[in-house]
């Protein structure tokens, strides 16, 4: 058996995330009054009790998802499940990938949450609210979306792919403008639908540069150490351990497409047929029953989930 942990990424938060994993294990509650601590502010009130409009706000829904992430993780540990003897590989969607290599031990939890808060709010600064725009082209696969995102560009306005997520579900990124007319030309191009997202900033495309930028100077005083497992980074769809390679592609990703299809089926050809979600939510399991259908998918958000994990790992 091969076995991945994977981290999820942002639109996975809900009000009241990782209050049952605090109430039930010290573990955990040490992490979230470590991420506490490390931003100055009581985060973990915002995450347990609302409000859902503060919550949702980039800044702190990114730090809040890692937090809920590592604290499911200590409560697997707790129980005996180790990362490095249980799993082969990390991987992270979007934000999930710091998760990830706070979990792998490349990164403390406090580092994570300062750059997650400044990721968060340097993606929100680095285009104007109601410039931009994200859209899910539903039923085309990856290279027909590029081609509808490349014809939908035009001289001043971008429009890229952002999300590969999982087969036919790409998400593009970049002017309004611009996205709106992708989802006029994806109709044509036989996509299923297409919806805008209820997004506040254009992600993973590249009017994210100034944040980029940011990050790139962040990421420059932060001690990175090789993770304990390799992380199948987001730029690349394949394992990174260097920590000067993952700390540049860290970079990259903010303003690169997150390949997390290809890392999926890239993970499953390496032999990983087990993949435990940690953290808040079940998308990434959604997504990767319909990337590598034989494959099976656990989700980690409360105590109770650890004992399906621990039949697993031990079956």
């Amino acid at each position: 058996m091969g076995v991945a942990f994977i981290f999820p990424g942002q639109g996975s938060q809900a009000v009241g995330m990782g209050k049952e994993l605090a109430e039930g294990s010290a573990e955990a509650r040490a992490v979230f009054a470590e991420v506490d601590e490390a931003l100055g502010e009581k985060l973990s009130e915002l995450m347990w009790n609302g409000p859902e409009d503060q919550l949702t706000l980039t800044a702190n829904a990114q730090p809040a998802l890692m937090a809920v992430s590592l604290a499911a993780l200590r409560v697997m540990e707790a129980r005996g499940i180790d990362l490095k003897a249980s799993a082969s590989y990390v991987a992270g969607h979007s934000l999930g990938e710091y998760s990830a290599l706070a979990a792998a031990g490349s990164l403390s939890i406090g580092d994570a949450a300062r750059l997650l808060r400044l990721r968060g709010q340097s993606m929100q600064a680095a285009v104007p609210v109601g410039v931009g725009a994200m859209a899910a082209l539903l039923g085309l696969d990856f290279d027909v979306a590029r081609e509808v995102a490349a014809e939908a560009s035009a001289p001043g306005e971008v429009c890229e792919a952002a999300n590969d997520n999982a087969p036919g579900q790409v998400v593009v990124s970049g002017h309004k403008a611009a996205v709106e007319r992708a989802l006029e030309i994806a109709k044509t191009k036989g996509g299923r639908r297409a919806v805008l997202l209820p997004v506040s900033a254009p992600f993973h495309c590249s009017l994210m540069q100034p944040a980029a930028d940011a990050m790139a100077e962040a990421l420059a005083g932060v001690t990175i150490h090789a993770p304990k497992v390799p992380l199948v980074a987001n730029v690349l769809a394949r394992p990174v351990t260097d920590p000067a390679e993952i700390r540049n592609r860290l970079v990259e990703q903010v303003t690169g497409t997150v390949r997390w299809r290809e890392s999926i089926e890239w993970l499953a050809g390496e032999g990983i047929d087990t993949f435990v979600e940690i953290g808040a939510g079940k998308v990434l399991t959604g997504m990767i029953k319909r990337i590598a259908k034989d494959a099976a998918g656990l989700a980690v958000n409360a105590p109770g989930d650890v004992d399906a994990v621990l039949e697993r790992l031990n079956g």
